[in-house]
């Protein structure tokens, strides 16, 4: 199974890619797949039933506008942040849809949305989309957000670990990719870009990689420059502008300055990405803000990284996650939050390794050490919202992503654990945690936590 760097580092819009990216994704493909079926003008009506996990936190993960943009013929990657707002309102006051952007059909309030707690059995996050014409259903499909804004259709559930490209070095593990890098004479970037070119141009990969990093770069500088409440009943505060501020103010020659730049680079996308803004799936969004403060921390404190160091950077990363994503799993709902936050250290420790000249072995490394010491971490979001803990979570885990490369690198003796060994305990661990614990928010700090009764004035 090939993971692309344009599968796994995407651009969309927050906050979470399996509850808002991948359910907008399943609804332009229902969309989409009407078009083809030439059912379109046929459709009167249209309904949305959501179960399992998509439907315990989908309200706080922005869930219902997302199947309901996908449904307009929105994509992640360019849909009008600004204009949701207005969207939502208008879909609500009519009581209609603009089905494509085009045909203009029923969608009430009562009897458009649908939310289940059972699950479906093939995934924690599945959704059924049904077109009427009239009373007749017309076209009828289940959809499954696996995670990092992957959706696979129930009928292609069963495919969905099989290779359907044909790449000059593929592998299904961690030591099966060390030994292509070794007999090849390779480095993880080089063999990263040549399976790439099997599918792509040269200008095609670089123009994506240039979209990736401004992203990441945008989403640091908007949330380093606004305050204010994030969006939800617990009116968290942003932090970022507010530390960015004490900062550039604060004793050039405080040791730990380095640190609180790291949580800040981290904070600034967590809390854009909160706030419904544009960011890049790495692996997933909950988790988004890691992998872009790692980089950040380098380029300001070590090095100017060059476009070519940065590609170098993200194919690393990507070897990595597609590690979990073929061998485990990137969905906090299937996995807990080890599968987001702890895949997202793993990357970022293998990443910056690369960065400071590592080997592939002491990349992977790095890697198996940035997840060693999340497993087991718990995914319970307060009131569905990926908010609390998961903003601080992003910080944390950066400073604990730089910790494991530099780890790495000091190390002489041979690691007792491998990468591989991490990825099957990561997934069997996950599998034992209690549904409570896995983005349901019925359980741990979702239970502990209530948010602040509004004075009335």
């Amino acid at each position: 199974m090939f993971i692309s760097i344009f599968d796994m580092f995407k651009i969309g819009i927050g906050p979470s890619s399996s509850h808002t990216l991948g359910p907008m994704k399943a609804g332009k493909a229902f969309v989409d797949e009407l078009k083809e079926k030439d059912l379109m003008d046929k459709v009167t009506r249209v309904q949305a039933n959501v179960y399992g996990s998509l439907s315990l936190t989908g309200v706080g993960h922005s869930t219902d506008k997302a199947i309901l943009l996908g449904l307009a013929g929105e994509e992640p990657e360019t849909v009008d942040i600004d204009g949701i707002s207005a969207f939502m309102k208008e879909v609500s006051q009519s009581e209609t849809l603009l089905l494509g952007g085009t045909h203009k059909v029923s969608f009430p309030k009562d009897g458009g949305f649908y939310f289940h707690d059972e699950y479906l059995p093939m995934h924690e996050n599945g959704m059924c989309l049904i077109a009427f014409a009239g009373e007749e259903d017309i076209l009828h499909k289940t959809y499954y957000s696996v995670g990092g804004g992957f959706i696979v259709k129930q009928e292609d559930f069963a495919m969905r670990t099989r290779d359907t490209v044909d790449i000059p070095f593929a592998y299904a593990s961690a030591e099966e990719l060390l030994a292509l890098c070794e007999t090849n004479n390779m480095t993880l970037p080089e063999l990263g870009r040549a399976n790439e070119k099997a599918l792509r141009s040269e200008g095609d990969i670089d123009e994506h990689l240039r979209k990736v990093r401004d992203v990441m770069y945008t989403g640091i500088k908007r949330g380093s420059t606004t305050d204010g409440p994030l969006p939800g009943a617990l009116l968290v505060p942003r932090r970022a502008a507010a530390l960015k501020r004490r900062l550039e103010q604060s004793d050039p020659h405080d040791g730990l300055n380095i640190l609180s730049w790291v949580h800040m680079f981290a904070l600034a996308i967590s809390e854009e990405n909160a706030a419904c803004g544009r960011v890049v799936t790495a692996p997933t969004n909950g988790a988004c803000g890691v992998v872009p403060a790692v980089l950040a921390y380098f380029d300001e404190f070590v090095e100017p990284v060059t476009p070519s160091m940065f590609a170098d950077y993200i194919f690393a990363c990507n070897h990595i996650a597609a590690l979990y994503k073929m061998n485990a799993s990137i969905s906090g709902a299937e996995v807990g939050c080890q599968g987001e936050i702890g895949v997202a250290c793993s990357m970022a420790a293998a990443g910056l390794a690369q960065l400071m000249g590592a080997t592939p072995e002491q990349v992977c490394v790095a890697a198996e050490i940035g997840m060693e010491h999340k497993l087991g971490l718990t995914c319970d979001p307060v009131l569905g919202q990926v908010q609390v803990p998961c903003i601080e979570r992003n910080a944390v885990a950066a400073v604990d992503a730089i910790t494991s490369a530099r780890m790495a690198l000091d190390r002489e003796s041979k690691p007792c654990v491998s990468l591989d060994e991490v990825i099957w305990t990561m997934y069997n661990t996950g599998k034992d945690i209690n549904a409570k614990y896995r983005e349901t928010s019925q359980g741990g700090l979702a239970l502990a936590v209530h948010p602040p009764i509004p004075v009335c004035g």
